[in-house]
């Protein structure tokens, strides 16, 4: 389904990972617009999360001063808050592989918290979407769940406190543009837990530490991606170390030009 100011267009018969994997997907989605039927915005049934079969989910991690502030915290007495604090000004950023596509979920969706895991959050994360040749060709909204206390006990445990099932949430949409996003652009996180807010936060992209092509660089260094990927882009948002996910809990993140991303934690 595409969607330009307030209209709605269906393409069928399109395979994702050849449709999406297009450095001039703008340019193509303005020329079917010329050619499709309208539709009614009601005809959408299920928004599944913009990711193709055959395509991965990355994250770039510290790349705001407070997730490097957050990670040290929770890292210190296991003795690793010194890796948190080199990274965030190295040349190199920490890049690691988050999801294959089974372990993503969409909007309006469940998300999972870890059964072994004591301290759990979400991450509201700006999510590029990046064609095989590595060019940036649209955004979408990331949601990288995470364990901190298993994070937080050894470095080393990364790949255990981030890629589990329903570890990740992509959507509600691509936003597909040819321009850069305006600094100012401002990802916004509430959570809500019977029915009351309890917690919330926002931060404009511009607090990014580097550049969103030099994120794309570092995970494409000697890396092929035949379909592209999507790559999330850290977090500035982080809840303090008295809060922590249960079950139930509505997480709502926004970004600007993008939309809503809304799921439950099962």
């Amino acid at each position: 389904m595409i969607s330009q100011n307030e209209k709605f267009y269906l393409s069928q018969n399109e395979n994702w990972d050849t449709f999406i994997n297009d450095d001039n997907l703008l340019e193509k989605v303005e020329e079917l617009i010329l050619v499709l039927k309208q539709r009614d915005e009601n005809s959408i049934d299920e928004l599944l999360p913009p990711i193709g079969s055959n395509q991965e989910l990355w994250a770039c991690g510290v790349t705001y001063l407070r997730s490097k502030i957050g990670r040290q915290e929770e890292s210190k007495a296991g003795g690793g808050a010194d890796f948190y604090a080199k990274v965030y000004e190295a040349e190199r950023p920490e890049v690691f592989f988050k999801s294959t596509p089974h372990r993503i979920v969409g909007h309006d969706s469940f998300v999972r918290i870890r059964k072994d895991s004591t301290w759990d959050v979400p991450e509201p994360e700006l999510t590029l979407v990046v064609t095989s040749s590595g060019k940036i060709i649209g955004y979408t909204i990331g949601n990288d769940m995470s364990s901190r206390s298993i994070e937080g006990e050894n470095p080393l445990y990364l790949p255990q406190a981030k890629t589990y099932d329903a570890c990740a949430a992509l959507g509600p949409c691509i936003y597909v543009t040819d321009k850069p996003l305006d600094n100012s652009t401002t990802i916004s996180l509430t959570i809500d837990r019977a029915n009351k807010k309890i917690f919330e936060g926002s931060i404009a992209i511009s607090q990014i530490k580097r550049t969103l092509q030099e994120l794309v660089s570092f995970v494409y260094r000697e890396c092929s991606f035949p379909c592209g990927c999507l790559i999330m882009t850290g977090t500035g948002i982080v809840p303090g170390s008295d809060f922590t996910l249960q079950s139930g809990d509505k997480i709502k993140i926004s970004i600007d030009h993008i939309g809503e991303l809304v799921n439950t934690v099962q």
